[in-house]
């Protein structure tokens, strides 16, 4: 069930424009974007969404820079939307639970999808309960119908995907949810790097992933998921 209100509420539109913001400055600062790369959306209520603009560093956006669409695509507010809305408005088609997608291009994730490599969440606790099973989603051109098709198959199961040859998307019940997913994700993925060069990977055993999955599964159910970028709290 979606946490988002069916009617505009302009503190909150205003409260959302600052963290979309926030998780955009953090996303570049840890290096997890660079230049223009990536995308970052949330929604505004039942019917909007509020989007990245095209073509803009995501480290030196301010509020008014933001994008107001439909679920459709349609710009309601602002200039050019990100490219990559056609994958934001296919997760939030399939996914009523979402209410945020970020698409970014963490280098050694980035690295496991260019290799087609990926990355098991059962070795590590924090991944199995913060990120669940990552999708490896086979290439399809950014900005294209596409890439949206290509997500079909996992969008339902899944909150972690690896673009084949692109980059990584998660999702959230909030944008910190989906936030801290992207930055769980790349941190996975440089301990199984450093796992492959020491030797050899080892997972977790199967009643420890049984029992973190089972109380992964008992947090979806019952919470919000609304962690913002600094802090817990519902949205």
């Amino acid at each position: 069930m979606s946490s988002c209100p069916a009617t505009h509420d302009p503190e909150r539109e205003a409260r959302l424009r600052h963290e979309l913001v926030e998780v955009c400055r953090l996303l570049y600062e840890r290096g997890l974007v660079a230049g223009q790369d990536g995308n970052v959306s949330v929604r505004l209520g039942d019917d909007r969404l509020l989007v990245t603009p095209a073509g803009r560093a995501k480290g030196s956006l301010a509020p008014e820079d933001l994008v107001v669409t439909t679920l459709n695509g349609d710009v309601i507010l602002g200039g050019r939307a990100s490219s990559e809305i056609r994958m934001h408005l296919a997760l939030y088609a399939r996914r009523p639970d979402v209410a945020a997608v970020v698409h970014a291009h963490p280098p050694v994730a980035t690295g496991f999808a260019v290799a087609g490599i990926e990355i098991d969440p059962d070795v590590l606790p924090e991944t199995i309960f913060q990120v669940g099973d990552v999708a490896l989603v086979p290439f399809a051109m950014p900005g294209t119908d596409a890439l949206p098709r290509s997500l079909e198959p996992f969008a339902a199961t899944h909150d972690a995907f690896l673009l084949s040859n692109h980059g990584a998307t998660t999702v959230g019940r909030s944008l910190g949810e989906a936030h801290l997913r992207m930055e769980s994700l790349e941190h996975a993925a440089r301990i199984l790097l450093a796992a492959r060069q020491l030797g050899s990977v080892r997972p977790l055993d199967a009643e420890s992933v049984r029992a973190l999955r089972a109380a992964r599964a008992a947090v979806r159910d019952t919470s919000e998921g609304g962690l913002g970028p600094h802090r817990g709290g519902s949205e």
